[in-house]
């Protein structure tokens, strides 16, 4: 078969990837834009596609059998431009990763350990035991609204449950309850961000999610409350969350799905449309959270197994949606 690894996000599991193929295929690694009709013609000859984008601009392979987005996210492939032969599939593994950032996150804003660095280093013993008012926080007995309860929301729970958290739930579907202390479905949204210490925004960027956390959920939460994206940045209203960290009105925000993007690798960008930079009460990181070397390697393993499943006419793992044959 002929393999394409379109763009460099893809790229990234190009390497080593050939030793976890049962059989020898050809394999081409593209850019982002294609910039010669080479390029384009070796596009328009594959089996499989992995990537993040597809439109009706890209080449059109007519033997197309299989994308394979290189992510869990599938908001930029326009499914209507697929080869009707071709399966669409995701692929996940980054649960893991976000977890640990997530926890990561809480417990730098509730054991403010930068602080307490930068602090000694200038003589002053903030945080030191036995000064009255000078205690941190802790996690144990503090509230987790998961907003999506899928891999990432599920992984997480597990890890705030051993620090002694509760779980709450915003789902689309009415989650599994085991482990769980509350949920709501996303009629209940204002009611879930009102209940909870942290928010962890998990969901995929659909058109019934896009915005869905405005003014009002917003509004909501608790004053001291802090929210996480690691999901979508459309997800979260720009404006809204803006205008409540610009008036404190929540206790802050860690962000690491973003509005806008570099349009190519190593270029700077802002990453919205207004300045969050200027703002203190949120920790801005660039879409990072399940960007690591286990989720690159458990990735590629998973990708690859799709490609032997495919050679051996086997189901594909993930699978967004089918390929329909005459």
């Amino acid at each position: 078969m002929n393999i394409v690894f379109h763009d460099t996000n893809a790229g990234s599991f190009a390497e080593g990837f050939a030793s976890l193929l049962d059989s020898p295929h050809r394999i081409d690694l593209l850019p982002d834009p294609m910039t010669s009709d080479a390029q384009r013609a070796c596009y328009a000859e594959a089996d499989a596609v992995l990537g993040v984008r597809f439109d009706a601009g890209l080449p059109q392979p007519p033997r197309l059998r299989l994308y394979q987005v290189v992510g869990a996210g599938y908001d930029q492939i326009d499914q209507s431009a697929l080869p009707k032969a071709a399966s669409l599939c995701n692929v996940f593994e980054h649960e893991h990763a976000i977890a640990e950032y997530t926890m990561a996150a809480l417990l730098l804003h509730t054991i403010n350990l930068p602080r307490a660095d930068a602090d000694l280093r200038r003589g002053a013993w903030t945080f030191w035991a036995g000064l009255d008012g000078n205690a941190h926080g802790e996690l144990r007995g503090r509230t987790l609204g998961l907003l999506g309860y899928g891999h990432i929301g599920r992984e997480t729970a597990i890890r705030a449950r051993a620090f002694g958290m509760r779980i709450h739930v915003c789902n689309r579907s009415a989650p599994d309850m085991t482990g769980v202390d509350r949920a709501w479905g996303l009629d209940g949204l204002d009611d879930f961000m009102g209940s909870a210490d942290f928010v962890l925004a998990s969901l995929p960027l659909l058109p019934d999610t896009r915005g869905i956390v405005g003014a009002s959920a917003l509004a909501a939460m608790r004053a001291h409350a802090v929210i996480l994206n690691v999901g979508r940045g459309g997800v979260i209203d720009e404006a809204a969350l803006f205008a409540a960290l610009s008036a404190r009105r929540i206790g802050g925000a860690v962000i690491d799905t973003w509005y806008r993007y570099p349009e190519a690798a190593g270029r700077l960008s802002d990453p919205g449309s207004l300045p969050f930079h200027h703002l203190d009460n949120i920790v801005m990181t660039p879409h990072m959270s399940g960007w690591t070397t286990g989720t690159i390697s458990r990735r590629q393993r998973t990708m690859a197994d799709n490609i032997n499943r495919l050679a051996r006419g086997e189901a594909l793992r993930n699978v967004v949606r089918p390929g329909v044959t005459a």
